[in-house]
């Protein structure tokens, strides 16, 4: 067909993962929603298939791509999208988008981490990525961070111990008085 000359929609959507495209990332999705329509296939599921599968040559998914550019506000259309895979491994240091964002991180100038580096970190954290999952080199993300930013470290482990806790962590809340006693008594 004459219409598909182009880039395909794997190939747009790891483009846009690079440049932190949410334009292109949108544009794209919406148009695997209507190809899915189309064909009678359930979009949401059709899109998840595509996103999951959409590699670069060495074995990147889109997360892990996002992650490595510091692509923040396309991690976070990625991450709203039902079904992806958010702990995929990639082919070469099976490294999940978690050891990726620690590996962007270390990459900033110091300045830069906190306003450009731990927002990736936390977004991935917040979308349920796992930091206890180990590489190839069987080193979890945490173990990655540059030993001087004591700030990330802190977030992995917390979000580490969350995990690990299983939603048992109970969020202390300071909106009035606790316990069990009555005023009306």
């Amino acid at each position: 067909m004459a219409d598909e000359e182009g880039a395909s929609p794997r190939e747009l959507i790891l483009e846009a993962c690079r440049r932190n495209n949410t334009s292109l990332l949108e544009e794209t999705i919406a148009d695997l929603e209507s190809t899915a329509a189309k064909a009678k296939k359930k979009p949401t599921e059709h899109v998840a298939e595509t996103l999951n599968k959409a590699f670069d040559g060495v074995g990147n998914g889109c997360l892990h791509i996002a992650a490595t550019y510091g692509s923040y506000e396309v991690l976070d259309v990625l991450l709203d999208q039902e079904g992806l895979e958010i702990d995929e491994l990639d082919h070469l240091e099976k490294d999940t988008p978690l050891h990726k964002a620690v590996r962007y991180v270390n990459s900033l100038d110091k300045s830069d981490w906190a306003t450009a580096g731990h927002p990736i970190v936390e977004i991935l954290l917040d979308a349920g990525c796992d930091p206890r999952i180990r590489n190839k080199a069987k080193l979890k993300s945490v173990e990655l961070v540059d030993p001087r930013n004591t700030e990330l470290r802190s977030i992995l482990q917390k979000g580490e111990y969350a995990m690990t806790a299983g939603g048992d962590v109970v969020e202390e809340d300071d909106d009035g008085p606790t316990g069990s006693a009555s005023d009306s008594e």
